[in-house]
Order: structure tokens, then sequence, then C-alpha cells
């Protein structure tokens, strides 16, 4: 019935939506507090070079997901954080839902509990569905899309369409106890100046702006029963609301749980999370780990650990994302070379690991007990 009432609801305006409240700092910590320590990485199989091609029907490849998933298992990982998008919902949202249904299957048998990602505003600003493009040789998430794209962001015409969207996907999981929560929008406020800053609509984040708080109250007029939450990411001071910008605001105060991204070096991992242990809410380092900035598992964790912060590295097995390479491979493609350390990513396409001691330290703090096995996908 109530499953009914809200479909009924997708056809009023917004303001007359049933919604749930956003959670008291209680609710959240208890619900926390029956957590266990949670570790994991962003997750895209290997064979996708972005969000569209690992979910459309014809690349969806659940032996390679499970596959993957089966060596997060045995690195003792427990969650992942994994990205969908809109229009993959408009071009099929029946399909689509079965098929993150089937994902959420497969990662339920692993023991993983995934955080689901509902926009990005990441990367190539004009997704289409489809067949995608090749990765750029040498250059780091080429081939990453925006979600949702600058054209739906920026027409009004669009703005139901996304926004219906968000409640739809929420409503359709709102009690599937195998999703651990909802990312609602990954950095929304990203404009991309190192790649694609000049194709970006000079008005996105006045749009965001705008949208945000609509995405929060739409995501809720799905009941989840899930938290919601998207991530602070720029290094400016978060110790306090009156230093947040007024997007930082609106992620905080309209969040049920806290979520930060930092890429730097321990001591300011824990210096950012001490800053948001003042909003007394559970704390998700939703992205870290970059080896050449310091930002490594055996830096991170042990804080992660002590604080019981959530802790999600950027990347899993190596694959058309190409994120071992550095951010700077964009002005300085590696074509003819590799670099000497990887950024992100912890295993080869194969399951090998790219550095056995590092894997052996997830291991010890996890509790991870099996071997990864390295037989290669076919």
């Amino acid at each position: 019935m109530i499953r009914l009432l809200i479909a009924i609801c997708l056809f009023v305006n917004a303001p007359a939506m049933a919604q749930t409240h956003q959670w008291s700092e209680k609710e959240a910590n208890d619900w926390y507090a029956k957590q266990p320590w949670l570790v994991g990485s962003n997750y895209i199989s290997a064979n996708a070079v972005n969000q569209l091609e690992m979910w459309q029907a014809e690349t969806f490849d659940t032996t390679r997901i499970d596959m993957e998933l089966g060596w997060a298992e045995a690195l003792g990982m427990n969650t992942m954080r994994v990205f969908l998008h809109d229009l993959l919902w408009q071009q099929d949202a029946r399909g689509f839902r079965s098929r993150i249904d089937r994902f959420l299957t497969i990662a339920k048998k692993h023991k993983i509990r995934p955080i689901l990602v509902l926009f990005d505003s990441c990367w190539y600003p004009f997704p289409e569905v489809g067949i995608q493009p090749a990765p750029r040789r040498g250059v780091h998430n080429s081939g990453w899309v925006q979600s949702p794209g600058a054209k739906a962001l920026t027409d009004p015409a669009q703005e139901a369409r996304i926004l219906n969207y968000i409640q739809e996907v929420v409503l359709a999981f709102s009690t599937d106890d195998r999703i651990l929560a909802w990312d609602l929008w990954n950095e929304p406020d990203n404009t991309n100046g190192s790649s694609y800053g000049s194709s970006e609509p000079r008005n996105k984040v006045d749009r965001v702006k705008i949208l945000l708080p609509q995405v929060y109250k739409y995501a809720r007029a799905g009941l989840p029963t899930q938290p919601l939450t998207s991530g602070l990411w720029k290094g400016g001071d978060w110790s306090s609301p009156d230093k947040l910008d007024p997007i930082e605001k609106i992620q905080v105060e309209l969040s049920d749980i806290v979520s930060f991204h930092n890429y730097g070096k321990p001591e300011e991992f824990e210096k950012r999370v001490k800053w948001l242990q003042g909003y007394h809410r559970p704390i998700l380092a939703t992205e870290y780990m970059a080896r050449p900035n310091g930002s490594t598992f055996q830096g991170i964790l042990p804080i992660a650990l002590k604080f019981k912060v959530a802790a999600y590295n950027w990347g899993f097995a190596a694959g058309k994302t190409q994120t071992w390479l550095p951010w700077d491979s964009w002005q300085h493609p590696y074509i003819d070379r590799q670099p000497d350390l990887w950024f992100h990513d912890i295993l080869f396409s194969t399951g090998k690991p790219y550095l056995q001691e590092e894997v052996d330290f997830i291991r010890s703090m996890t509790g991870g007990k099996a071997t990864t096995k390295t037989t290669a996908h076919r």
C-alpha cells in the first residue's frame, strides 16, 4: 500500500510527496553501531570504461563481477561504492532495476553491502547510451561520464525526469537490506578544471545549488530505510558549519551520515576526521588512496580503524578506467611509459596483487583469510 501511495505521488508536486525524515544524530549513530568496520573500494568491473558500459544490458558481465567481488571478499572487504546512471533508467527502467537486483545478489553472496551513487559531476559532461568509446591511451579515467550530463543539468524540461529517477530508484530498493546507503551526488560542484573545464556549463554550480536540496527531497520521497549522504570533497575548512561553502552546508545539513573524500597524507586525513567528529554523525571516507600523494593503505587504514571511519579506496581491479595512472596524465599521457608507482587500484585485471605486501596488510586489518586467485577472466 505504501509503495502504491508513493507511486501515485510521482504525479503530484514535490511538496505534496510523502517523505521520510532526516535521521536524528541518535538514529544515525544507533544504525552505525550495528555495522562492522566498513572497508571496501570504489568499484567498477575491469572490463568497463564507465558506468554505462558496466550496467548496459549488452555489456553487463555477471561472471566478471562475481569473480571480482570474490577477490574483494578474500581481502576481507565487506562493502563497495558503486555508481549508477540516470540515462540507464530513462532507457529501460525495468531492465536496469533487474540488473541492479542481480548485482546486489552477487554482492550478498560475497558478504558485500554496497553504497549506490545516483549522480556524479565528474569527468565527461555529455554521456550517451550505447557503445562506449575505448579508453584514451595513457589517460586516467578517460571514459567516465557525468550523471546527469550537462544538457540534462541545465535543461529545465529535464528536471522532472532526473529528479523522478532519484525517487524511483530509491523507491524500488527502499527496504532492501542488501544496500548499505545511498550516496546521492558525487562531488556535485566539481567543474573538472583539469580535464573538461572548458566544456562545462557556466552555471553548473548554480544549478547544482538549486537541485541538490531537491535531490534529497525526492530521495526521501522514496521512503528509504537506508541512510542518505553526499560527500565533502574540496580541500577547505570543515571544522565548523560557518566555514562550509553553500553546497557543503547542504550536504552536511541534509545528510543522515557524513561522508568525505581525501587523497592526502595520513595527518591530513586524521585532521579532517577530527573536524567531522564535530557533526556527531557516522563518518565515511568514500574516497582515499593515491600512493604518490602519500595516501596509502598502510597510512590511512589504521586511522580509519582507530576512529571507526568507513574506508573506500579508489579503484579495485585495474582495467579500462586506467586509474592506476595519475591525474596529470590528462596533461601528459603515459603513452610510452608507466608510472613509477600506481596511483589507484589494488589488483591487476587477473586478480594478481599490484603489491603483495599491500594486500597482506589489508587482510591483516580486515581479517581477510583467503588468497586472491590469479586466474585470468575468459
